[in-house]
């Protein structure tokens, strides 16, 4: 078959191009006294305007999720997600950007006394104020007493009691510290077995809900799933964030499935480790299912910005980015998945 057609307008630098519905086009900056403007799909109208349009900034901001526990661990909670639009944004200014790390997954040992996984950590960017995003809480690991899963973006999942007791630990708390509207959930509780019938680690909470709990002494008992993330479509494509970690288990039952949105699944019966949550979705890992293998990794963190396609973003050294002008009609899209560093936003 034969190639698509393709229109390209060329004016003066000092007009800007207001692209209609229909069209799908992208506009250059040719430096040297001119712009042009690229059309390749569509059927509509276009004008010219010497006056630019305001400098709007979309974002998601998306931190690090939290490491599982291990042995029956918990899921790791999913890192903090918010979503919003700047309109104080200025050309020619250096705003301040960080993308969070996940947390690292419970180390397992010999000791029957493992560590918690620990949180994620923070993603923000500072335009008129700063957006926080907190990295998700650690899944906790089986103990005697049992402990709570980590709070954070979103809460960590709780683990087996190692008592045998029955005892009752909470999830981590999700939403902490607290931002409005919420940026996670809780993590899931652990009402704990007695007897022999261990079960599994509870879910870690995701951004879009709470962490499953689990009730150890039911002999069918699995482990709890990870909480679902939250669809976004900034980069012009449904993708899911910040799912929770799942709960791991021993066998014969059966691990926790991660949460939509990079959240890893729980580690089954005695050597295997959880599974560390997706880069770059803040996702939790999944707890592990034994003593001596490691909860999963949190998922690394993201922000992604949106503006205009008359102005560029250029990024300092120590951000990782990278820029997509074509997937919305008059948007460019820049998505950063590491480091710290400043942005700086300019007429193109």
């Amino acid at each position: 078959s034969g190639g698509s057609g393709v229109v390209i307008v060329r004016y003066p630098d000092t007009y800007f191009a207001n692209i209609g519905t229909g069209l799908t086009g992208e506009t250059v900056s040719t430096g040297t006294g001119f712009r042009y403007t690229r059309f390749t799909g569509g059927t509509g109208t276009f004008a010219l305007t010497t006056t630019p349009p305001p400098l709007i900034v979309e974002y998601l901001v998306v931190a690090g999720g939290g490491g599982g526990g291990s042995q029956h661990g918990g899921g790791g909670g999913a890192g903090g997600l918010l979503t919003g639009t700047a309109t104080s944004v200025s050309t020619g200014v250096a705003y301040n950007l960080s993308v969070g790390a996940g947390g690292t997954g419970s180390v397992g040992t010999t000791s029957f006394s493992n560590p918690n996984g620990s949180n994620g950590s923070n993603s923000s960017i500072t335009f008129s104020s700063t957006i926080t995003v907190n990295g998700g809480g650690g899944g906790s690991s089986m103990s005697s007493p049992n402990r709570p899963g980590l709070s954070g973006g979103s809460g960590g999942g709780s683990a087996l009691d190692g008592t045998g007791g029955g005892g009752v630990s909470p999830g981590g708390l999700g939403n902490t510290p607290s931002t409005s509207p919420s940026q996670g959930n809780n993590g899931g509780a652990y009402n704990g077995y007695s007897g022999t019938q261990y079960g599994g680690g509870s879910g870690g909470g995701g951004a879009g809900a709470v962490g499953a709990s689990v009730t150890g002494n039911n002999p069918s008992v699995t482990a709890g799933n990870g909480g679902a993330g939250v669809v976004s479509t900034i980069t012009g494509s449904s993708i899911s964030y910040a799912g929770g970690g799942g709960g791991g288990s021993h066998q014969p039952f059966t691990y926790g499935s991660g949460g939509s949105g990079g959240g890893g699944r729980g580690g089954l019966g005695n050597s295997e480790a959880g599974v560390a949550g997706t880069a770059n979705t803040g996702g939790g890992g999944g707890g592990s299912g034994a003593h001596t293998a490691n909860g999963g990794s949190g998922g690394s963190g993201i922000v992604i910005l949106r503006i205009p396609s008359v102005y560029t973003a250029t990024f300092s050294a120590g951000l990782t980015t990278t820029a997509n002008t074509t997937a919305v009609t008059g948007s460019r899209i820049y998505s950063v998945t590491a480091g710290t560093g400043t942005v700086t936003f300019a007429l193109n």
